[in-house]
């Protein structure tokens, strides 16, 4: 199979591409995939890592405010179209999947075009700009979240498979066991790679409030690289280096391991993030992102919410003492985190990648025949 994937600009957009690439590749050995990004974007960091080849488009996002960028946007939102037509021609793939992002307009529009079959999958609760540009041209529309569907104005087309991963989200109980020790509870809590300054302020508190005060409770915490300087200055502000069962870092290298071994997670609500607590059915506290477009990880964890999956607090309503205050709510309360770990554990698709290589085939064999 002659694949083109694309989709950029966070790895949200990605990295399930990645996992789309890696399962067809894993069933196919014979399979020729490459990426079509821009010159720019996160997809030139992570895609090569994977052995794929990285195509390039000229096409950027529209801006929320009105500005002469807007218009350059138009205009390549016509020819990039154009000059997609022609990487189709040259690649010759028998399938194109898009992830998300502005990245896959030009290439999926393309190739629907050439009646070339055309994929998309849809992380988000609410579905993005590219989607729904998209939707109307395209073959099928995988979504993550079942109440996409109801948000599209082709219904029919979409199908729920769940978000794919890349690595495989499964409990390992004896490095659970390694990591829990003789801890009764673990709390895990980041904000994401690069860090999140209002998370990263209010776990600190957080330790210092009450991970410290329950030296029973092993709490690891995410700094990230953006704010890992002002984090561990207020760690030792706080005076928290001195307690054994508090750990401050900058990244988890083993997020698999160490999320299969916590009891209660505190985190951001993008679309990978609760693919990945779904997974694994773990209790969690979602503080969306509210510098994201569309606010879409907000409504990814009301979804969770609705369904006593999760506690969602927007960064606006964290008040002095109010996650404190939830933590030690639920960090002890078994019955509590049994139902939310139920609860959460039925947002998770357990065979996704291969829902997705399954349909991708048949499609492709059905353009073949014809």
């Amino acid at each position: 199979m002659r694949v083109l994937m694309t989709g950029g600009g966070t790895g949200g957009h990605v990295n399930p591409a990645i996992a789309i690439a890696n399962t067809i590749r894993e069933n196919e050995k014979d399979s020729v995939i490459a990426f079509v990004g821009t010159e720019r974007g996160i997809e030139n960091k992570l895609v090569p890592k994977f052995n794929y080849e990285v195509y390039h488009i000229e096409i950027q996002g529209l801006k929320r405010k009105l500005t002469l960028s807007n218009l350059k946007t138009a205009y390549l939102t016509v020819t990039s179209v154009f000059k997609a037509k022609k990487l189709i021609k040259e690649f010759k793939p028998d399938v194109v999947i898009g992830t998300g992002g502005y990245v896959c307009w030009p290439i999926v529009k393309a190739a629907a075009d050439m009646g070339i079959p055309t994929v998309l999958h849809e992380s988000n609760a609410l579905p993005g700009v590219a989607v729904r540009m998209l939707e109307k041209y395209v073959d099928i529309v995988y979504t993550n979240f079942e109440a996409t569907i109801k948000r599209l104005k082709y219904p029919n087309k979409a199908i729920r498979v769940g978000n794919p991963l890349i690595n495989g989200f499964e409990s390992d109980e004896k490095a659970v066991s390694e990591i829990k020790g003789d801890y009764k509870k673990i709390i895990l809590s980041y904000g994401g790679s690069l860090g999140a300054l209002r998370v990263n302020q209010e776990v600190m508190a957080l330790m210092r409030d009450f991970s410290s005060k329950h030296p029973e409770v092993l709490h690891i915490h995410a700094s990230g690289a953006i704010e890992k300087e002002s984090t561990l200055a207020l760690f030792k502000e706080y005076g928290l280096e001195k307690y054994d069962n508090l750990q401050l870092v900058e990244y988890i290298y083993d997020m698999p391991k160490k999320m299969a071994a916590a009891d209660l997670v505190i985190a951001r609500a993008g679309a990978m993030t609760l693919s990945e607590l779904a997974m694994l059915g773990k209790p969690c506290i979602l503080i969306p992102s509210p510098n994201v477009t569309d606010n879409h990880q907000y409504k990814n964890a009301v979804e969770l919410e609705k369904k006593n999956a999760a506690l969602v607090f927007e960064e606006k309503n964290l008040t002095d003492g109010v996650l404190t205050s939830a933590v030690e709510k639920l960090i002890f309360d078994d019955r509590k985190l049994s139902e939310m770990q139920k609860n959460v554990r039925s947002f998770a698709v357990e065979n996704t990648n291969a829902l997705i290589y399954d349909g991708v085939k048949k499609l492709v064999e059905r353009s073949a025949r014809k």
